[in-house]
Formats: structure tokens, sequence, C-alpha cells
């Protein structure tokens, strides 16, 4: 009687998950010819930013219509990161005016905040607000530092390890975490004495390239050059690594959905970069929408991706 309670009930989960899988499916956009899409970001009314940086602009899709406008950044503008900040507009980082950008989501007015005046430039990468409203940002020349919208005010300082701040994230806490891609580690940000402390993955040179916080506070990390997603649990002080597929050499640098060059689609393809881009698998070995399944340095198995609901469609 148990085994066959027990089998209704495991059947009855597979067709649920059957059925989940039946109805979610990725969808891709066009934008404009030439837009490289580097970074998204969804905003709170429905629509999705994204950085344009062939372009030198900041786009807004509309995934209801495809509709797609893009709003231009300034001269030299080359954007690489955008993120939706409690005040709800759109903030940049830009790499070619070497300043962060904010974009009003009401009435799309630009702002830019640029760098100090005697730092060079910096290659401005990713933020993210802490808990008092400030941005902290990354640049892979080798510094990191944090924007108060309140006062305007920009601080940058040098990273402890030189070259390589990349990506940027904070913890439900309020601390911040940037990753190192050059420099092959994450720091911590002390938000107040804006002091980084670096800590060091067990897997060498592996190209830590992204970083995001979960729920609890432990810091998930992408290594570019091992091939790996990464976990670091700083209440355990411990790691947790997964091997991806051979297939598919590289995990994902960014949870958005990235470019391909041909049309410009916005799709789930790894993004090009000028210090990466002679380490990346031929056109036809680069992994699809499809989402690999890695192998956990545990032995349990692990997924990673993007998936969405089919929307409606587009007219």
């Amino acid at each position: 009687m148990f085994r066959t309670i027990a089998s209704a009930l495991f059947a009855a989960l597979l067709c649920s998950v059957a059925a989940r899988a039946a109805s979610e499916e990725v969808r891709y956009y066009p934008v404009p010819e030439g837009a490289g899409p580097h970074d998204v970001a969804p905003a709170p009314d429905g629509s999705v930013w994204y950085t344009a940086q062939g372009q030198g602009a900041l786009g807004r899709l509309d995934p209801d219509t495809g509709a797609v406008r893009h709003i231009t950044l300034g001269d030299g503008s080359a954007p690489h990161g955008v993120i939706v900040g409690p005040d709800g507009a759109a903030w940049v980082t830009d790499g070619g005016l070497n300043a962060i950008v904010r974009v009003d989501a009401e009435t799309e007015a630009v702002k830019a905040f640029p760098l100090p005046e005697g730092h060079g430039y910096a290659n401005l990468n990713t933020g993210s607000f802490d808990k008092h409203g400030r941005l902290w940002f990354t640049g892979q020349e080798g510094i990191y530092g944090r924007l108060d919208p309140a006062s305007g005010k920009v601080e940058v300082r040098n990273a402890p390890r030189g070259r390589g701040p990349y990506g940027i994230t904070t913890t439900p806490s309020g601390e911040v975490y940037y990753a190192s891609l050059a420099g092959n580690h994450i720091a911590r940000i002390d938000v107040s004495t804006g002091e980084a402390s670096p800590i060091d993955p067990p897997t060498a040179d592996q190209g830590a390239r992204r970083v995001w916080s979960d729920s609890k506070g432990r810091i998930w990390v992408s290594e570019w050059n091992a091939g790996q997603v990464s976990v670091f649990d700083p209440a355990a002080n411990d790691w947790r690594s997964w091997s991806c597929p051979e297939t598919s050499p590289r995990p994902m640098p960014s949870m958005s959905m990235n470019a391909t060059r041909s049309g410009s689609p916005i799709s789930a393809r790894t993004p090009s970069s000028a210090s990466t881009r002679k380490r990346r698998p031929s056109r036809a070995s680069r992994p699809t929408a499809t989402m690999p399944t890695c192998a956990s340095s545990t032995g349990a198995p692990a997924r990673y991706g993007v998936r969405s609901p089919v929307p409606t469609a587009l007219s």
C-alpha cells in the first residue's frame, strides 16, 4: 500500500516538473545592429535596461511588445554594467566616460558622476548599492570605489592586489564583496572604512569574474578561467565548487542575458571582452541557450542559468 502511494506521488511530481518545463522557454529580442548589449537589469515597471556598449547608449526594452529605444549617454561612452538603484533609476558603470551615469526612469534624463581628477582610465565594470544607499563600483585597471548619490561625491581606492576588480555584490546584511578577474580572488569591502580584504578561492588562477550573494549571505562566484561555479560561506569560512561540462568550458559571467554579434539579438551567450577574447571557444563550440548541468566537487549535481515563462506573442 505504502509503495503504491509513494509511486503515485512520485509520478505526480514528475508530471508537475514536466509541465513546468514545457511552459518555459528562452526568448530572444532583436536590438539595433551594432548595439553590443553587455549587461541587463529588469526595471520595476517591467521594462528591461541594457547597456549598448557598442553604441554608447543605454537601451530600454519592453518585453511585451519588443519595442526598444536607446538613450545616448555621452560622447565616448562605452557602458558596461547597469543596475536599478533604490531610487528606481538605472545606474551605469561607463568605462568610456570613466564615470558613473544615472538615467532617470521617468524622464530618462542623464547625469554623469566622473571619477575624481587625477585618476586615470579605470575600465569601470559593475556596481552594487549598500544598505546606506551608496553605490560601490569596480574598475579592472585596479580600483574600486563608491558614490554617494546624496552628495554626488565619488571616492576611488586602489585595490590591494592591483588589476582585476570586476563583479560586485551586496549581501542581505549589507556587506559588499567584489571579484577580481585578473587577481584570481574575491575581496570583502568594509563599508565603514572602505578597506578591502582579499579572500583566495581554493582553485589557483581561477579567474573569479562575477559574484552574487544569496539570501543567506553566501557569495557565489563564476570562475572564468577554471570553468567553475563556486560558493564561499563567510560564516563557515568554507568553499564549495562545481566543474562545468567540457562542452561549456566557461561559466556564464553574468546572470543577465548577453549579446551575439550577428544581428545583435539579446541571448544567453557569453559577451566579448578585450581582456578575455582570446580565451573564448570558437563560435561553433560556444554554449547555446540550453543550460548545462555542472558536476559538484562533492558529488551533488547543480544547475545554473536563466529561464523565463513563455511570454505573449510580440505585436
